[in-house]
């Protein structure tokens, strides 16, 4: 029976399975442990199960020597250093295909209120500014036609694309080694959606250079992740009026602080990263974390691990 801790209670009943199994510690707040908190509870840890929002750097791992595995819950390991962890043999697991469709809808449900300007619209009906029927009133734009343009085509990518489809959307895709050049996407695209990972590469990718390259009527929507958008960069776009809107489920900082210059930008749509945020997807996850460190505990190959190559390690 191994130690493990876990930075946070999950749905459904993984955890009863990991605890049937080993010793765990759960976390009790839904806000992420303090660093202090984290590292005292994986300091004595044989097993980790951490979320996105909890850093995993060289520093944690180096001050864990008992650890020998992590369970990211998430399809995204930016969080996690894993040179650090694959110098140490510890396989690093995620949670990818099981939040594909719900992510490719939250996707789906930010373009068509950017686009319709749901957001605007409702505002406008609590505040009593409903101007009945006003022919030029909040005026959208039509999806039928228009070119969607999507970075990233991995799965989510594809499932975004495949949604497309069903509204008559005209999709290029921007990926490493096909489709388009991101600066084409860029200059043709009606709606641009972005899907890759963050990377050392993908950091920033999208900047000052890159938005004034969109159209002045296009719509920028990010369900990957905050930092592959400059921020500061997309507000200046925002409020100068380089791009016709933004509509966000991550964002650089996250979560925004009061006050951001970001949230006072016109145009703009965010919600607060509900991409996998559906009872079925988050339990798929949650039973997918389990079953990748149960089975690193166990000797066993995790069902999705990052860095294979650390099990080869001396």
């Amino acid at each position: 029976m191994a130690r493990c801790f876990v930075t946070r209670g999950l749905p459904g009943g993984a955890l009863g399975r990991l605890s049937e199994a080993h010793d765990v510690e759960i976390w009790p707040g839904e806000l992420p442990p303090p660093p202090e908190d984290l590292l005292a509870g994986a300091r004595v840890a044989e097993g980790l199960l951490c979320l996105l929002t909890d850093q995993v750097d060289a520093a944690l791992i180096d001050a864990c020597p008992a650890l020998r595995a992590i369970s990211n819950y998430a399809v995204g390991t930016d969080n996690v250093d894993l040179h650090a962890a694959g110098a140490r043999g510890i396989p690093v697991g995620h949670t990818p295909d099981v939040l594909t469709e719900a992510t490719a809808d939250m996707t789906f449900a930010l373009l068509l209120a950017a686009a319709r300007r749901l957001d605007e619209g409702a505002a406008a009906v609590r505040a009593g500014e409903w101007l009945p029927f006003g022919p030029g009133w909040l005026l959208g734009r039509d999806l039928s036609g228009a070119t969607l343009g999507i970075v990233g085509m991995g799965r989510i990518g594809r499932a975004v694309a495949r949604r497309a489809e069903g509204f008559s959307l005209r999709v290029v895709h921007s990926t490493r080694g096909s489709g388009l050049p991101l600066e084409e996407l860029l200059q043709t695209s009606d709606f641009v959606s972005l899907h890759c990972p963050l990377t050392p590469e993908t950091h920033h990718l999208i900047g000052e250079r890159e938005l004034r390259l969109m159209k002045s009527e296009a719509v920028l929507v990010n369900t990957a992740r905050g930092p592959v958008v400059d921020t500061a960069a997309l507000t200046r776009a925002l409020h100068e009026g380089w791009i016709g809107g933004a509509a966000l489920d991550v964002t650089d900082p996250e979560p925004l602080p009061p006050g951001h210059p970001l949230l006072d930008a016109p145009n703009l749509l965010v919600v607060p990263h509900l991409g996998s945020a559906t009872h079925g997807a988050r339990k798929a996850m949650a039973d997918l974390a389990v079953d990748n460190l149960l089975a690193a505990l166990d000797g066993r190959p995790m069902l999705h691990c990052v860095n294979p190559e650390a099990l080869e390690q001396d």
